[in-house]
Parts: C-alpha cells; structure tokens; sequence
C-alpha cells in the first residue's frame, strides 16, 4: 500500500477542522434532466466510476514515524465504498438550501474525505450534485479534476504519454551532494518567511471591516447562487480596462456595500480584508495531490460610492499584488505553513484556524472551469456553484467559477449570522446592473 506525505498546507487544513468549522470546499452543479429517474441514474454512474477514480480511493491516517512524526499521509483505503460517499436524496424544490444544510456536516476522516449528494429536482426535469471535498484531500482545481472524473467522457484526442513522478518516500533523506543548494534554499526561505510575517502584521493596521463579516460559530450554513451573464462582465471590463477578475471582484465589493446599507449597517470607512488565492499548480504537474496555493491580500473598498472608483481601486491592488508575485506579502501566508514542522500543525491547528480572523475578513475566490460542456448520464450540466469553506469567526466566503458563458457566484454563511443572505445574492446582480448603466452613460 503506497502513502503519501501530506505537504504542510494540506496538513494545516486537516488539522485547523472542527465541528463547526468543517474544511471541505464543494460545488453544486446543476443538470438538465431527460426523465425523473436521470437523478437515480446519476447516483448509479458516480458509485460505479468512482471505483476507476484513484484520487478517491485516498484516505488520509496520522502517521508517527521518525522525521514525519505528528504529520498524516495519504493511502489507498483497501475497504473503499463508493456507496458510503454517494448519496441519492429525496426530490427537492430547492438546491441551495439541502445543500447548505449538507455543507454543515463534516466529513468521516476515517474514509476517503469527499461524498457526491445527489438531489433530484421536484420539477422531473432537473438534478443537482453537490460534491464535497476536503481541503486537505484537493485545492479547487484538483477537485475539478476529481469531480471531472465521474461525469461522461469527453470525446477528446489522446495525448502522448508522459512520465509520473513517484510519491515522495516516506523518510526522505537529502542528497549530501545538494547541501550547499539546500543551504541557499534555506536562507531564501526564511528571508521570504520574514517578509510575509511582515506584511501580515502591516495588513492588520488601522483595518476597518464590519461586524456583519464577522460572528461567533454556530456550525450552521447556509448557501445561495447568483447566475451572470459573461457577456455583460466583459461590456464592463472593454469600458474600464482591466481583467475579468478584477470586474468580478469589484461586485463583491459594491454588493457588501449595498447589504450593509440594506441592513441599516454603516459602510464609513470600511475596507475589509478580502483574500484572493492564487493557484500555484502548473498545467500537468506531476504531484497533482493537495494544494499548490498561495494568494493576495485587498482591501475592498465597500466605503466607496462609486461604483468605478471601486473597481478602480481593486484594479490597481490586483496589479500592484501581480507585480510582487504570490510569494511575498501577506496574502502568501499560506506558504509559511512549509516552515511548520508536522507536530506543529497538529497542536497548533485549532489556534491557526482562530487567527484567521485576524489576518483577512473575506475570501474571495476563482475556481476556472473547462469550456466544454460536461454531462452526467447523457445530462447536460447548466451551472456550477463553486462553495468555499468558512474560517473560524467569519460569516462569509464567496467563490466564483465561469462555465458556458455564465457567471455562477456561489455564496456561503453562517446561517444563523447571514439570514439575509438572500439579500446580498440579490446585491451582486444589482451591482452588476448598475456597473453597465454606469458604463453605457
């Protein structure tokens, strides 16, 4: 049986997890159904293409060996059953909130992390399937690509074969003819150490957010979806300049603005923390597994009323943030979890999981997705909602994907925190509007 090591952000993840703050992230995608019975099918094909899924079959155990001791690896679970992670429910009017109610509950850690829940609709013409994954099992694109695994096969041209990288031993000894490099190394590491530490404590200076991003955990979740068309994003970002993703992030900002205000909140002077990650994984890497993440760090500027003054303003945090690159400031403070050793995350975790509160109010995150269409059971997939997972102490997560020249933004909350999360959801489609009247003048 192979283990594999899990890298220090993925062991973070695995140990920051408690009750009420599971760490899996998730996406609820919805189908077009050709018969009442498609969603039934749909649970019989993701139990049965599972098995063919080696990324699935992975468990996660703590491993107390010399050089790894308190660390966990990943292995192949030699009792896997697919029928203890796909789940078939009863017919439902409403995705979004059996979804939610299903992102409150925890993963088993004794089986291999993720579930598939399928959710017939009450229509007879639609389904949804909400996937769950844990954080320490996959980032956002290695989900993409687990889940992507179980729907229909693409009919595309065979690529050449290429050589895979073997997992990393389990007591992996340096080469003593690379100390000197290693060496170098080291000292890089450590400077790049100090200068994230720095900018986080920098970042949290004269910081102003508002309550409402902020809440004592509950456990509850709920979740709601917001579909855009691509085409009007992009009439604002021909009219502004800029990228799509500075355009998305900016509706995050006017939409809080408008929820606060809605809430009789006050929004004077608050520029709360948004963190914006970064994937690190390169096209066909060879260690597919965990996480290759970094990120930014913004303030959003919801104290702004206008509403290309704030798209201006996260425009010009992005570039200034792409120039320095995702290894330094303090939206790379994830890359620090290298120099933890493993006992470390495993005492340290619960604390970590605290501090996050400290060091950003929002994440704010972009999961791409293929431009084919997918399908599942000959059923064509229509919208995905990626949802991310919520730190301890806040209330809100926003992950956005673009899929089939739609824009699906999917919001997740503490239930009993956010009851109007319906209200913000309305919130993102309105800023929108108004960016394209503004635009259009």
């Amino acid at each position: 049986m192979t283990a594999d090591l899990l890298a220090p952000l993925d062991l973070a993840f695995w140990n920051i997890e408690s009750d009420r703050h599971p760490m899996h992230l998730g996406a609820l995608g919805v189908f077009s159904a050709h018969s009442p019975t498609a969603g039934a099918h749909a649970a019989d094909l993701l139990a049965a293409r599972a098995v063919a899924v080696p990324g699935l079959r992975m468990r996660i155990r703590d491993v107390w060996q010399p050089l790894a001791f308190g660390g966990a690896a990943r292995e192949t679970d030699p009792d896997f059953d697919p029928l203890n992670h796909v789940r078939l429910h009863a017919p439902t009017a409403d995705f979004h909130a059996v979804a939610g109610r299903l992102m409150e509950r925890p993963l088993e850690r004794g089986r291999p992390p993720w579930e598939a829940h399928v959710l017939p609709g009450e229509d007879g013409v639609s389904f949804a399937v909400l996937f769950k994954f844990h954080h320490a099992l996959a980032d956002g694109l290695r989900a993409l690509k687990l889940a992507a695994g179980v729907m229909d096969p693409l009919d595309l041209p065979e690529r050449a074969p290429r050589s895979i990288e073997p997992p990393r031993p389990m007591l992996a000894l340096p080469d003593v003819r690379r100390v000197p490099e290693l060496v170098r190394g080291a000292l890089s590491d450590v400077g790049r150490a100090l200068d994230i530490g720095a900018s986080v404590a920098l970042s949290a200076l004269g910081v102003s957010s508002s309550s409402a991003l902020k809440s004592t955990p509950t456990g509850t979740r709920s979740i709601a979806g917001v579909d855009l068309d691509i085409d009007d994003v992009h009439r604002v970002r021909k009219a502004v300049g800029g990228t799509v993703n500075d355009v998305l992030i900016a509706v995050v900002a006017g939409a809080l603005r408008r929820w606060l205000q809605e809430r009789g909140d006050g929004t004077d002077g608050v520029a709360p923390r948004a963190l914006i990650p970064v994937s690190k994984r390169r096209p066909r890497t060879a260690t597919p597994q965990g996480n290759r993440l970094s990120g930014y760090l913004i303030r959003l500027p919801v104290d702004n009323p206008d509403p290309l003054a704030r798209l201006d303003r996260v425009r010009t945090a992005m570039v200034r943030n792409k120039d320095a690159g995702p290894n330094r400031g303090a939206g790379a403070v994830a890359l620090l979890a290298d120099h933890v050793p493993a006992l470390g995350h495993r005492l340290g975790g619960p604390l970590v999981g605290q501090a996050a509160r400290l060091w950003f109010d929002i994440l704010v995150t972009s999961v791409p997705l293929p431009g084919l269409g997918l399908r599942l059971g000959g059923d064509p997939l229509t919208a995905v909602y990626p949802l991310a997972p919520l730190a301890p102490g806040q209330s809100l997560a926003v992950a956005i994907s673009t899929y089939r020249n739609q824009v699906h933004y999917g919001l997740v909350a503490d239930a009993s925190a956010v009851p109007d999360l319906d209200v913000l959801a309305r919130a993102v489609t309105d800023e929108v509007d108004s960016l394209i009247a503004v635009c259009d003048r």
